[in-house]
Formats: structure tokens, C-alpha cells, sequence
């Protein structure tokens, strides 16, 4: 086993020592050849299609930006629209509603009126039928009364009153008098 440790130590006293982190200059020489081709290939072939890819998908994508806010702004503007025909809507039918209340007060009143009307023209006509009646049974209490008041005299005179001109126009006079008198009371 020293022999090889001294063989090994002799050999490292002769050779000068390499850094095993350092490449030969063949192996930089050719790796720098495939490497340059494939970077050839990439720039040339590769990269192109790579930046088509992305110009085209950028330029859709800018493209659906563009459709997105020309959609959103005709929205906001259809949102506009609809909000001022629905306050022009609302307005129109609170004006509607003012209006029909309006003209049932008015037909309100107009019913009322009417009833008024109605009420008043009946109390007169059943006034003057109460009229009509109360003279009727005036006349008809006067020629009744005159009519027993002379039975009554005939009966207190034993005689029966035969002049009917007179004995109305006393039974009329004494009738009078009783009118006379009520209104004075």
C-alpha cells in the first residue's frame, strides 16, 4: 500500500495538476458549434413563430379588450336609456294617477251635487204634498166640523138648521176665530 501512495505521489511531482472545473479547449471548441447552430435555428426558425404566436394572441386579446368596453359602454348606455324612460314612465303614470283622482273628485262632487239636488227637489215635492194634504184635510175638517156643529145646534135647538148658505158662513167665521187665535198663541 506505499507503494501506490508513493506512485501516486510521484506522478502529481511530474504532471502539473489540471482543475477538474475547467474543460479542455476541444471540448469548449465543440460545444460552442452545436451550440451556435441550434442558436442559429432558434433565432431564425423558432423565435419568429414564437413572436407571431404571441403578436396574434395580443393583438386578439386587444381585440376582445376593445369588444369588452364598446360592450360595456353600449350597456351603460342602453342602462341610461332604460333608467330615463323608466323615470319618464314613472312620471307619466304618476301624472295619470294625479289626473284620474282629479276627475273622481270631480265626478265625486259632481254625485254629490246631483244628490243634493235629488234630496232638495224631493223634500220640496214632499212639501208640497204635505201641503196639498193639509189643506185637504182642512177642507175636508171644516165641512166635516161645520157640518156637526150644526147637527149639534139643531139638536140643542130642537129645530134642525135648514139654511146652508148661513149656517157655512157661521161655521167659516168661528173656524176663523180658532185660526185667529192659534196664531196668536
Amino acid at each position: 500500500m506505499q507503494h501506490a501512495l508513493l506512485r501516486v505521489l510521484a506522478a502529481t511531482e511530474t504532471e502539473p495538476v489540471k482543475n477538474p472545473l475547467i474543460p479542455e479547449i476541444y471540448d469548449i471548441v465543440w460545444s460552442i458549434v452545436p451550440f451556435a447552430i441550434v442558436l442559429f435555428f432558434f433565432w431564425r426558425v423558432i423565435l419568429p413563430r414564437m413572436q407571431e404566436t404571441l403578436d396574434a394572441r395580443a393583438e386578439k386579446i386587444e381585440g376582445g379588450i376593445a369588444q369588452a368596453e364598446s360592450a360595456q359602454k353600449e350597456a351603460a348606455e342602453a342602462l341610461e336609456k332604460y333608467n330615463v324612460l323608466l323615470a319618464e314612465a314613472r312620471t307619466e303614470a304618476s301624472e295619470i294617477k294625479d289626473k284620474a283622482r282629479g276627475e273622481g273628485a270631480i265626478i265625486l262632487a259632481e254625485l254629490k251635487d246631483q244628490a243634493s239636488a235629488d234630496a232638495a227637489a224631493i223634500v220640496a215635492k214632499a212639501h208640497q204634498q204635505i201641503e196639498a194634504e193639509r189643506l185637504a184635510a182642512i177642507q175636508s175638517l171644516r165641512s166635516e166640523v161645520g157640518q156637526l156643529a150644526l147637527d149639534l145646534a139643531g139638536r140643542v135647538i130642537g129645530d134642525q138648521v135648514k139654511d146652508s148658505k148661513a149656517s157655512s158662513a157661521i161655521v167659516d167665521r168661528f173656524l176663523a176665530d180658532i185660526e185667529k187665535n192659534e196664531k196668536s198663541k
